[in-house]
């Protein structure tokens, strides 16, 4: 799963790596740790306007919802069954990029993870690097407000991952670069699930010079 990310790098050089322009620059922050349960808003770069970085909210809130109650269930989204679930197959040919460069996962130490170890995974270099996602506009009804929110796509975990996230075995789709335009030009889904990865690399944070 993907809970819990970071895109800590400046400006200036998330628009020189994805060749775009930060439409609202006011909103835009570097942050060393995202908490997806706070619902914030995060860079992406949609299908709708590939050139333009802007901010949606983590956490997918479908056309159709009546509030934004779902958001708790949606900040992740399964690529096997997202075709098929109600709160995503109207997002299935909605696509962004979800800029980061690393998320954190848990490691269990015990059978109740009770026990943990931290660990910070990302593309060498904390190199940025772009999630999967889908992306819906929703209308509150009573105040007319237009909510944009996303979730990130995950797929069965690669060797590297299991490992790691070792009570779901599950890790979040990153895009290869050379894969970023055809995801937002809607290539199959079914491209990006397991085995499909990038090359990742996992950071043990609570001994921070072990790296896998």
């Amino acid at each position: 799963m993907c809970f819990h990310s970071k895109q800590s790098k400046l400006a200036q050089e998330v628009e020189a790596r994805f060749k775009a322009t930060i439409d609202n620059p006011v909103n835009f922050k570097s942050q060393t740790h995202i908490n997806g349960f706070d619902y914030p808003e995060t860079p992406v770069i949609t299908d709708e306007k590939p050139t333009i970085i802007t901010h949606y909210h983590w956490g997918l809130i479908p056309s159709w919802a009546k509030d934004e109650e779902i958001k708790k269930y949606t900040l992740n989204a399964k690529i096997e069954t997202v075709q098929e679930k109600a709160s995503f197959k109207s997002s299935v040919n909605k696509r962004c990029l979800i800029i980061a460069n690393g998320y954190y996962e848990w490691k269990w130490l015990d059978p109740k993870g009770k026990l943990k170890n931290k660990y910070e995974i990302g593309l060498p270099n904390e190199a940025l690097f772009a999630f999967a996602g889908l992306y819906s506009h929703w209308v509150n009804q009573t105040t007319g407000e237009i909510i944009n929110s996303y979730s990130i796509l995950t797929t069965e975990a690669n060797p590297l991952l299991a490992e790691i996230h070792n009570s779901k075995k599950r890790m979040p789709v990153v895009i290869k670069q050379e894969d970023e335009s055809r995801w937002l030009n809607h290539e199959p889904i079914e491209k990006y699930a397991f085995p499909y990865s990038a090359n990742l690399v996992a950071k043990n944070l609570n001994t921070p010079s072990t790296l896998f």
